[in-house]
């Protein structure tokens, strides 16, 4: 939120904030003789007390868990924060004023000071919402809401629930009368100039306070409570911003959340302010939510100090999302954040598409504690996810899903889960370990061969195609011959390549791009990574001798057909191996039908790319 603390008052904190009072708020000390004081230590369940203070010298230790420091790292440690964090509560308790250093800082530089009036102005804000929301007629509406909802006037209170009457300036007033000046509520993002002056940022709105992992409220969630017709503006409104409101470091509930976090080493993101309210009040009390943001690498950075994640222990992280369709993108987007985890990630989505605080309303507290229980590991959601796509009924299908979940499971971070996914992948598919395994190896995934449209297709940075991969050459060639050629693919050359020929993600996307339109172009191509792969194999020289011909395309493209069908016969057989032919005389007498056609189809064209050249 500010620059860099001088290194000066850092020290000054250190030595003059008095640690035995700090400590005093969490932990019940007596004198024990020696200038020293101690009690039971806050860090680990004792019975006799081995947590001393030695206030002359500003250190704690515990001569249970040997724990110890000074104050900063006492409060660092206890509440959770950051050590800038700890320095400006630590100011804030003596009364110090903070300098910061603005060179290491983009933004502008803040003082404690005014820090300190801003989240003033945001606690009187909050007060002044949960007293609109109690005895404003305006309101009624958006209590018989709350109500609707589950939540009473307790659990609005206990949550801090406000309301923000429709008026232009009800709070601008407010505030304004008890000392706040207007570029102080414009900075605090609380009011907006207006035509005719100061206004207020939020009117006929539900307000939640959001808080800091500290507990200082620094801004606000808002749902509308209009109609359209009479307000235009978003159904869910949060406050910009702020010198001290950053969207993408906050979780909303982290500041009644974070002992049982710690506690019990579980955190559960759900997606909504309410779904918040209804898991604490269901019991589930290590609930937190994004505010109006997408999880992202802050919020992985704040919970991993709470769940102590490293390498030697393995916390929970259980994400609940809708099931519906966005909610199921949501679910394989925290697929590739999980990897900046060494913790246990799961996913818990209600079948019937509630969400946790519909699911409460209306089913109650225990099928909500039931959903969490019910809870998948994220590795197994992403891949039968994925295995969804694919009609595992067929061979062509079985190979597609191979192809696009196996680099999934390869991408698990945890080497020790790797070959236990590959076993269960291999019984979703119903083929061979060994097959699986090999697919793992390679890590390589594709795209669904059933997607249509370009823009559904994202190919990752990581997933970009090597060139001089030899196992991908020839897929990159007959790309190339496209895009340089397209007048050497005579008699629908192109469009006899099998769908599944193309294996790597970004040549399958590519593909679709040119299967798309009449005439490929950068600027019919929605996706900037196949964009750059366009223009990266329209440059690159093919590598025929000399000038390309049509004979040349036509071996390629009979290669690469030739490739295709050898993986489907090796599917073929894999399956014939399990079909007993007394038992399933059908299904193997056509299995084995199939079999034939695709080893002359093979032959054909391994014929063709000879003869061709």
């Amino acid at each position: 939120m500010s620059g860099r603390i001088r290194d000066e008052d850092v020290a000054y904190i250190r030595d003059r904030a008095p640690i035995d009072e700090v400590v005093a708020d969490y932990v019940q000390l007596k004198n024990a003789g020696g200038g020293q004081k101690k009690g039971l230590c806050p860090f680990h369940d004792e019975k006799s007390p081995s947590f001393h203070v030695t206030p002359s010298k500003g250190y704690f230790h515990c001569f249970g868990c040997q724990t110890g420091g000074d104050v900063i790292a006492f409060l660092m440690k206890i509440d959770h924060l950051t050590f800038t964090e700890t320095i400006e509560r630590l100011a804030d308790r003596i009364g110090y004023t903070l300098r910061y250093d603005e060179g290491s800082s983009t933004g502008p530089v803040v003082t404690s000071g005014t820090r300190n009036r801003l989240i003033a102005a945001h606690v009187e804000a909050a007060k002044f919402y949960q007293e609109q929301l109690n005895s404003s007629p305006g309101a009624a509406h958006g209590r018989d809401l709350l109500t609707k909802r589950g939540f009473d006037r307790a659990a609005c209170e206990q949550f801090g629930v406000g309301y923000s009457p429709d008026e232009w300036d009800g709070l601008t007033k407010h505030l304004r009368a008890l000392g706040y000046t207007i570029d102080e509520l414009e900075l605090a993002g609380l009011s907006k100039m207006g035509q005719r002056g100061p206004i207020d940022k939020f009117r006929n709105r539900l307000m939640w306070p959001i808080k800091d992992i500290s507990g200082d409220v620094v801004g606000f969630g808002a749902r509308k409570l209009a109609s359209d017709a009479d307000d235009q503006g978003p159904k869910y409104l949060n406050t910009s911003e702020t010198p001290i409101y950053k969207k993408s470091q906050v979780l909303y509930g982290l500041d009644v959340a974070k002992k049982e976090i710690a506690k019990k080493r579980q955190a559960v993101i759900v997606e909504g302010y309410t779904d918040v309210m209804a898991a604490h009040l269901a019991g589930i009390t290590t609930a937190v939510a994004t505010c109006g943001t997408a999880f992202g690498a802050d919020h992985i950075r704040i919970l991993r100090r709470l769940l102590m994640d490293d390498d030697a222990f393995r916390g929970e992280v259980i994400f609940t999302f809708d099931g519906d369709a966005a909610g199921q993108k949501a679910a394989l987007r925290a697929f590739s954040e999980d990897q900046k985890f060494v913790t246990q990630t799961f996913v818990a989505v209600e079948p019937d598409g509630l969400d946790p605080c519909e699911l409460r309303q209306e089913k109650g507290d225990l099928a909500l504690r039931d959903l969490i229980a019910r809870r998948v590991p994220l590795f197994e959601f992403a891949i039968r996810a994925e295995l969804k796509h694919h009609k595992l009924d067929s061979a062509e299908g079985r190979v597609n899903a191979l192809n696009a979940a196996a680099p999934l499971v390869a991408q698990i971070r945890d080497k020790s889960l790797r070959p236990e996914y590959t076993r269960l992948l291999a019984g979703w598919l119903g083929v061979e370990v060994e097959l699986v395994t090999k697919a793992v190896s390679r890590g390589v995934k594709t795209a669904p061969a059933q997607q249509s449209a370009v823009e559904e297709t994202t190919v990752q940075p990581n997933f970009r195609p090597d060139p001089n991969e030899a196992r991908l050459i020839l897929e990159r060639e007959v790309l190339k011959a496209k895009l340089q050629e397209p007048s050497l693919f005579v008699d629908d050359l192109w469009s006899s390549i099998e769908a599944g020929a193309f294996t790597h993600p970004a040549y399958i996307a590519l593909r679709l791009a040119i299967d798309s339109v009449e005439r490929i172009a950068p600027d019919n191509i929605a996706d900037e990574n196949v964009k750059a792969l366009f223009t990266e194999l329209t440059v690159e020289p093919i590598r025929a001798d000399g000038k390309p011909s049509a004979s040349y395309v036509a071996s390629i493209v009979a290669r690469l057909r030739e490739v295709a069908i050898s993986r489907s016969i090796a599917e073929l057989k894999s399956s014939l191996q399990r079909l007993n032919p007394v038992e399933n005389e059908i299904e193997y007498t056509a299995a084995f039908a199939q079999l034939v056609a695709l080893e002359s189809a093979r032959r054909s064209l391994h014929d063709l790319a000879l003869g061709s050249l």
